[in-house]
């Protein structure tokens, strides 16, 4: 007996500076069978980043063209500017049976559990408060003032962790992936994805 699973849509976020690209490229180097989902933004690409690769560069008239013919899945604004994901490219890669993962802020998982609530939600939290203060200032790349901005907003995408599946802390890397890599091989073998896939084969009807 064989059929084709569809794809399952993961969606990681958490608040800024908890390390979720960084979690998201480890993924990818570990599980090439989970796609990336490229976002679109309207912020400025930092030192290094490639547009088509690392985001979609757009100017704030393009991104509102795109909400106004209903291009993305999902978008939201964050501090200033503006972040959405494409919707034809998940769509298309689900159906083909490939698990796409989406790296966002809590805002557009947010607005993605509104429209695709069978997706596996999982909530990248920070080991505490102070780590997460103190990574946002590794950056190097924020004003002190943008810096209390974004522990402000971390506190309260903090208090949304309920509307997710599951979290995963994220004290290292490695051990991150491996959490996450272990749900959705978890939430591949659920009964709810497969039993009717199993009921519409002939096969299982042959007692």
């Amino acid at each position: 007996m064989s059929f084709k699973e569809k794809g399952l849509l993961v969606v990681l976020s958490g608040p800024s500076g908890v390390g979720k690209g960084t979690v998201c490229k480890a993924l990818r180097s570990r599980r090439s069978a989970l796609q990336y989902s490229i976002s679109v933004t309207t912020r400025k690409p930092r030192q290094g980043e490639i547009d088509g690769v690392h985001y979609f560069f757009r100017t704030r008239e393009q991104f509102q063209e795109m909400i106004r013919k209903e291009e993305l899945l999902e978008w939201a604004e964050y501090v200033g500017n503006l972040y959405g994901t494409p919707v034809g490219y998940v769509k298309e890669t689900l159906e083909k049976g490939q698990d796409v993962i989406l790296e966002i802020e809590v805002q557009g998982a947010l607005q993605v559990k509104r429209r695709f609530p069978e997706a596996l939600f999982i909530f990248l939290a920070p080991p505490s408060l102070s780590e997460l203060k103190k990574r946002i200032i590794g950056r190097g790349t924020e004003t002190e003032s943008l810096i209390e901005n974004r522990m402000s907003v971390a506190k309260s995408e903090m208090e949304l962790m309920e509307n997710y599946n599951y979290v995963v802390v994220n004290d290292q890397v490695d051990k991150a992936c491996d959490r996450i890599e272990a749900i959705v091989l978890a939430e591949h073998c659920k009964v709810a994805r497969l039993i009717e896939k199993y009921r519409k084969n002939k096969e299982f009807d042959e007692r």
